[in-house]
């Protein structure tokens, strides 16, 4: 079932994907197969040129398929793949546009594993990339007649900050390339919807808020309704066996599914799918919670006498206030930064927040990014996204304020 676009985001996160009839599941049941039956030779054949239904679950399984209807539908894109982790999601995003000898231009404000594909892996298949502020003035500053990809988070990790998407989106389109945003701190459509503003690919770690409860790993990648592809030569290539001939408006739908499962196999298992699809149901109420949560901590922590800088969209005195103001809905999300004189000696005093290198989980998480989630990185790069060697990043859970306050407090000495 596929509610209608008018419904709210809870109905729609409950509803979707789930069918309807005598006998039928309230909810989205858990397919364990590896592969599907045909009754012909004929079918078998066409399915396995089309690729539209069901043959080995590398490919396409009913809980991974309902979980993919219901983030489309959450996302307001055309169609989504789900992958077995977001750094997954990342891998495919890219390489559905990127070849080498191609050139991809990113916000320097990241997450670690993002920056390390970028850095790393990618240029071992001949694919560059250009690390710069997340401001259309960089990123337009940045572009190569080879550029065929920009890539920008909201909300970036972990400085939080908001990129200009609709400007990001205007600079892309202008030069011929796509526009993609990982929105894992958004929550699933939840406070922003990238699609809506200008972006052509959206991914996400559903590991973090979509799953929830630190329980699960997923990733996604979802494509929105309209994209150019005319100056790509991935799907142009070919003539009238081109891929945007043969596929038209899936083409690109088509090659992120082609990629991420058929060719490299980074295929959601369908209990993990089932999880997932779980977690979206109580998503909104969960990160609801957290983010006001998270406003009431930085803002008490921005007037504590031991702590340093706190970073977070939701105050009025952050640099990203006004764009979180415009693209982000219903909350400034779950995280924030916080600077501390000495944080080996904070952590070790902690006793309800944990030290774990997750977020979105229904407890709170903190963690050193300097030396865990970019400590591989060099530093320059770790300064570039937001990192100091007194950097705390905490993920706010549903605990109450006033224990969390009262932990931070203790721990501070």
């Amino acid at each position: 079932m596929i509610p209608d676009p008018s419904h709210a985001y809870e109905t729609q996160a409950v509803q979707t994907g789930v069918p309807r009839g005598l006998g039928q599941t309230v909810g989205i049941p858990i397919h364990a197969a590896a592969g599907f039956q045909f009754e012909t030779l004929e079918q078998a054949q066409s399915e396995f040129q089309q690729n539209t239904g069901l043959s080995y679950a590398r490919l396409q399984n009913p809980t991974v398929r309902a979980l993919e209807e219901r983030l489309t539908t959450l996302e307001g894109g055309a169609a989504t793949v789900a992958l077995a982790s977001g750094q997954a999601a990342t891998l495919t995003a890219i390489l559905s546009v990127c070849r080498a000898g191609d050139h991809v231009v990113s916000s320097s404000s990241l997450f670690g594993g993002t920056a390390g594909l970028l850095n790393n892996i990618l240029p071992l298949m001949g694919i560059s990339a250009t690390l710069v502020p997340n401001t259309p003035e960089a990123v337009r500053g940045a572009m190569q007649d080879n550029t065929r990809l920009v890539w920008a988070e909201i909300i970036g990790n972990p400085a939080g900050d908001i990129p200009d998407l609709r400007g990001l989106a205007d600079v892309a389109h202008a030069g011929g390339a796509l526009l993609a945003v990982d929105s894992t701190w958004a929550g699933v459509g939840f406070l922003s919807r990238p699609l809506e503003h200008g972006a052509d690919i959206v991914t996400h770690s559903l590991t973090k808020w979509a799953g929830g409860h630190g329980s699960v790993m997923g990733g996604s990648v979802t494509v929105g309704t309209a994209h150019d592809l005319s100056r790509n030569p991935i799907y142009t290539e070919g003539g009238e066996q081109s891929i945007l001939n043969v596929r038209g408006e899936q083409a690109l739908a088509w090659r992120q599914r082609w990629f991420g499962a058929h060719q490299l196999g980074m295929t959601l298992a369908p209990h993990s799918a089932f999880l997932l699809a779980q977690g979206l149901e109580t998503l909104a109420l969960r990160l609801t919670r957290q983010s006001e949560t998270a406003l009431s901590l930085a803002q008490w922590l921005g007037t504590h006498p031991r702590v340093g800088k706190v970073g977070y969209p939701g105050l009025p005195g952050s640099p990203w206030h006004a764009q979180a103001q415009q693209y982000l809905r219903g909350g400034f999300g779950a995280v924030l930064t916080f600077e501390v004189e000495d944080p080996a000696t904070f952590l070790s005093r902690l006793q309800i927040l944990r030290i774990v290198p997750n977020l979105g989980d229904s407890r709170t998480l903190v963690v050193h990014p300097w030396t865990t989630t970019h400590g591989r990185l060099p530093e320059p790069t770790r300064l570039a996204a937001g990192v100091t060697a007194r950097t705390i990043r905490m993920s706010v859970g549903l605990e109450a304020v006033q224990d969390l306050q009262a932990d931070i407090e203790q721990a501070l000495g």
